[in-house]
């Protein structure tokens, strides 16, 4: 047991670092949409966008990192030897499947199912649309990667469930998962539901102090999260993962 552990104490390093080290291949429009995002929202008053950076941002790496580690370490033994042909890590056989615990879809004001995704690859991220960084830049990558997919993007849907429902109405969910693609519906539950999904997918999201003007960050890890088409938990990425590598994944799933 402590070699299976030290053996995929490095799998997971050098994953973390991979990505790491291709963060120079993420796609230069995908940056420029969510810089323009930024400039052009305007400025919540009383909060210092450095005091976000330094909240939202790098807590989310670390989040990140520790909901990986603890995907990693549930692995078997006999995968560590094998190699794998997908560009983000499959979890397979630990990651639970598709499940939205009645949570609301934006986009028909009624509970979305995982039944009602059957047929489509879905790929899930928990964020919130005040987030000042990752969300945009996620939202951004995840939406080139399915255009790039051509005419087979209808196969697939960006789930964006958010950590923030006090913020997150259904009207602004809409707005702005559309404003990233027409694949993504965003989806908002009660605290309760939002604590059960997290708490299944490893996820951790905690709030900020309020200031003055009741403004507040989410820390929250960044993982994305990829069923196949039966609601199958198959793979996980992060805000990391350069797009062109999440449309090679989402292909290879789609002709499965």
């Amino acid at each position: 047991m402590p070699d299976l552990r030290a053996r995929l104490l490095l799998a997971c390093r050098a994953h973390r670092a991979r990505l790491e080290n291709e963060q120079s291949l993420l796609s230069r429009d995908a940056v420029a949409t969510m810089q323009s995002r930024n400039r052009t929202a305007p400025p919540d008053p009383g909060i210092d966008p450095t005091m976000n950076d330094r909240i939202c941002k790098r807590p989310a790496r670390r989040l990140l990192g520790a909901a990986l580690l603890t995907l990693l370490l549930a692995l078997p033994l006999g995968g560590c030897g094998k190699k794998l042909h997908w560009d983000m890590s499959n979890v397979s056989s630990v990651l639970a499947n598709l499940h939205l615990f009645g949570m609301i879809s934006a986009d028909t004001g009624r509970p979305l199912h995982a039944s009602d995704l059957r047929g489509k690859v879905v790929v899930a991220y928990f964020g919130y649309t005040h987030c000042p960084d990752v969300c945009p830049l996620t939202m951004s990558h995840l939406a080139r990667a399915v255009a790039d997919l051509g005419p087979d993007a209808n196969g697939v849907r960006i789930v964006f469930i958010s950590v923030d429902p006090d913020r997150d109405s259904l009207p602004v969910l809409k707005a702005y998962t559309h404003a990233f693609s027409p694949q993504a519906i965003g989806v908002r539950g009660t605290l309760e539901q939002v604590i059960e999904a997290t708490k299944l997918y490893h996820v951790a999201f905690s709030y900020g102090k309020k200031d003055q003007y009741g403004n507040y960050v989410v820390n929250h890890s960044a993982a994305i999260y990829v069923f196949d088409k039966d609601g199958k938990g198959t793979l996980i990425g992060s805000d990391l993962t350069p797009p062109q590598q999440i449309t090679h994944d989402l292909r290879q799933l789609m002709a499965q």
